[in-house]
């Protein structure tokens, strides 16, 4: 009777165990994450998205008692580490967090990708928006956009345009400009620090960038803004206008910073990463820090988060089409 309780417990143990591996197979999230997590960020180091990424894997760090590891992979516009993501085991290990529209906007300007921006990363959330700051270096002799369109005119292709090789920040110069009927020379850089600096030091004269890393030097008076380029005006510098309220209708850019795996990466995971994510966000003390540098937090899904990207994408094959833009142009 003995022997035959103990073998029906083994049993018993054996089909438990059974069932919890198969439960661990079909729900991948279950034990997710147990390791350090590799988030690649495309560009140089103290931009929007690496500011982002490390105030939001703090939160995720704190929850998780797991490292999120911040990785820099600049070069090719965001292309390079973008490559690396795209190329890694989908197992949620390795995320990218990136400015959403520049990668696309270096993958369309590219001639020969080596990956498909929509079919080789899956979409986890858009984390955050921020409107272009448009500003300019102090000594420059205009305080508007009407004075700046004027100049300009009086100055064909004597003002310098700073910007990232083919970002975000490029394609608002590059729309702006076309919609003024003006010239001016860009001067691409490294990455959005690199452009601020350029138009600190006065080697550039302005530029559109995130909100984020350029509100300090606004602030010290280092940078003059001349507009912001969101559909209205924002909290904390609502004596500032829009590009659209300045005589360019229906002007609207800005940065959408977001989180993408690759492809193939198991919706259970991409779930669970969405909603922690989106719960580090909603905490007081972080909705405080973007608020203080007119950063907006976004909890877009996934599956609107790829939505949002093939309407970008279509925009913006428009828009190089009719600048005729050119990497390194």
């Amino acid at each position: 009777m003995i022997k035959k309780t103990f073998i029906k417990q083994i049993v018993t143990s054996a089909v438990l165990l059974h069932a919890m591996a198969v439960l661990a197979q079909t729900d991948p999230a279950q034990n997710y994450p147990n390791r350090s997590i590799r988030v690649v960020v495309p560009y140089p180091a103290g931009g929007t998205s690496d500011i982002l990424v490390r105030l939001i894997g703090q939160k995720l760090t704190e929850k998780w008692n797991q490292q999120i590891v911040v990785e820099a992979r600049p070069g090719a516009g965001g292309l390079i580490g973008t490559e690396v993501v795209a190329r890694t085991q989908p197992d949620g290990y390795t995320l990218l967090a990136t400015e959403l529209g520049s990668v696309m906007v270096s993958f369309l300007s590219h001639p020969k990708p080596s990956f498909d921006y929509l079919r080789d990363l899956t979409p986890v959330m858009a984390i955050a928006y921020s409107p272009h700051a448009f500003c300019a270096h102090p000594n420059l002799p205009a305080k508007n956009i009407k004075e700046l369109i004027a100049l300009a005119k009086q100055r064909p292709g004597q003002l310098n345009f700073a910007a990232s090789l083919s970002g975000m920040p490029l394609m608002a110069g590059l729309d702006f400009a076309n919609r003024a009927g003006i010239r001016w020379v860009y001067i691409t850089g490294r990455g959005g620090m690199q452009t601020i600096m350029d138009v600190v030091s006065g080697q550039a004269d302005l530029f559109f960038n995130g909100m984020l890393p350029t509100v300090p030097f606004i602030k010290s008076g280092r940078l003059r803004l001349l507009a912001v380029s969101s559909e209205q005006r924002i909290a904390g510098f609502l004596d500032t206008p829009t590009v659209a309220e300045s005589g360019m209708p229906g002007f609207f850019t800005g940065s959408w910073q977001g989180v993408l795996a690759p492809a193939g990466t198991p919706p259970e995971i991409v779930a669970k990463l969405h909603a922690e994510m989106s719960r580090a966000l909603a905490t007081p003390d972080l909705k405080e820090r973007l608020a203080q540098q007119a950063t907006e937090p976004r909890y877009t899904s996934p599956a609107e988060t790829g939505k949002a990207l093939i309407a970008e994408r279509d925009r913006l094959v428009k828009l190089i089409r009719d600048t005729n833009f050119k990497p390194g142009a």
